[in-house]
């Protein structure tokens, strides 16, 4: 198959979004099948910044277009927003693809709906994000905003031949999308091969050199309500002395965060560790206890499942995406914004490590049904079967 991916969210910026589309891409490369993605163009400072190549393929069997685009104001602060003037229909016309699927509504979206028209090819959508939870980045402070946002959603929902997003709970969420168009959950894949539990030392003097540490891993961005994770570090310092928080990642709330650390006099127990590629985000896992989250948008974190594939347990906000995957047994859900309810269970879990080692074990045996090999092909049959149906309408 001929597979065309369109986002606004994409190499080099951070992001879940850009993971799960290029770790998908490539596995279905792998299996013979051709991708073209089409993304914005994004500065020479962003790749800098990152520490990253500007590259036109991620391996074999893919290539990135590039379109025109505008800095879009979310939390990577490297953020763009393609503009959808049809510069990717030449390229699209040559590539001839079986299906269209795009990851996000606004110009990359735009683009795919109408160049899907222009082309007669079946349109799949991808929902990574509860639209209303990012209303806050609008220019415009306005109530009307949030319901602006909900009928630009369902434009682009109703207008697509299959529709899909990491959980049930979205659709659950999504009173106005028509159900007659198909519909189902499909997981982001996790790599786990290669974030796998670490061989834990018998050497007790060793352990006990260690903090105990709490990671968190992703964008900085105001949505993600880090800010929780630390005040509930400062609090537990008494009950936990060699409490240690890493923060790998960039963007725009970082300055914040690091005054934050400041006035709570935590720069001893506060790591900010910058972007982390993959290779060595799993030796950040390896040194961690906790994995903590508090962020309230979240369809499905790429990153709190790469830590249940480590046998991490997971703090996680009782918000959206968290509902589904942070089951019983596998890590806590707390209420958004309690900073006292995230201390409590960080000292629970400090002084129960059998109960920590429980929740890792339950949470790897979850997870390892998300495998990248599982879920490409799991799309393998979505596309044939959008395609199918399609051209028997047709």
């Amino acid at each position: 198959m001929r597979i065309a991916m369109f986002s606004d969210n994409f190499y080099p910026e951070l992001s879940g979004i850009s993971d799960s589309i290029i770790t998908t891409g490539k596995e279905l490369a792998r299996r013979g099948h051709e991708i073209a993605y089409y993304a914005p163009h994004y500065s020479e400072k962003d790749y800098t910044v990152m520490h990253l190549p500007d590259v036109a393929t991620i391996g074999p069997g893919t290539a990135i277009h590039r379109l025109p685009s505008l800095r879009f104001p979310a939390g990577t602060g490297t953020a763009q927003a393609a503009i959808p003037v049809l510069t990717s229909y030449p390229s699209l016309r040559r590539f001839n693809p079986d299906v269209i699927h795009f990851h996000h509504i606004f110009g990359a979206g735009m683009e795919a709906v109408f160049e899907s028209r222009l082309l007669g090819k079946p349109l799949v959508e991808t929902n990574h994000t509860p639209i209303v939870e990012f209303a806050s980045y609008s220019p415009v402070k306005a109530g009307w905003i949030k319901r602006f946002l909900v009928h630009y959603d369902a434009w682009f929902f109703n207008r697509s031949n299959f529709v899909s997003s990491p959980t049930r709970l979205i659709f659950e969420n999504m009173e106005y999308i028509d159900r007659t168009i198909p519909h189902r959950a499909v997981s982001n894949p996790i790599d786990t091969d290669e974030f796998r539990p670490a061989k834990r030392t018998g050497n007790r003097a060793a352990k006990k050199k260690r903090p105990f540490t709490i990671f968190y891993a992703g964008r900085l961005a105001e949505e993600k309500k880090i800010d929780v994770v630390i005040r509930a570090a400062a609090r537990v310092r008494t009950a936990v002395p060699d409490i240690r928080v890493i923060i790998a990642g960039r963007g725009a709330y970082e300055a914040r965060l690091r005054a934050l650390v400041q006035s709570l006099d935590m720069e001893r127990n506060v790591v900010f560790a910058g972007f982390v590629p993959d290779e060595k985000l799993v030796s950040y896992y390896a040194e961690s206890d906790i994995f903590a989250i508090m962020g309230t948008a979240e369809t499905q974190s790429i990153v709190a499942m790469q830590a249940l594939a480590c046998e991490i347990p997971v703090i996680a906000a009782d918000a959206w995406g968290f509902k589904e995957y942070i089951t019983p047994g596998v890590g806590f859900l707390i209420k958004p914004n309690d900073v006292e309810a995230v201390a409590e269970k960080i000292i629970y879990l400090y002084k129960h490590p059998a109960v920590r080692a429980a929740m890792g074990k339950k949470g790897r045996a979850q997870v390892e049904h998300y495998s990248i090999a599982n879920i490409a092909t799991t799309w393998e049959g979505i596309y044939r079967d959008v395609i199918a149906r399609y051209n028997t309408k047709a």
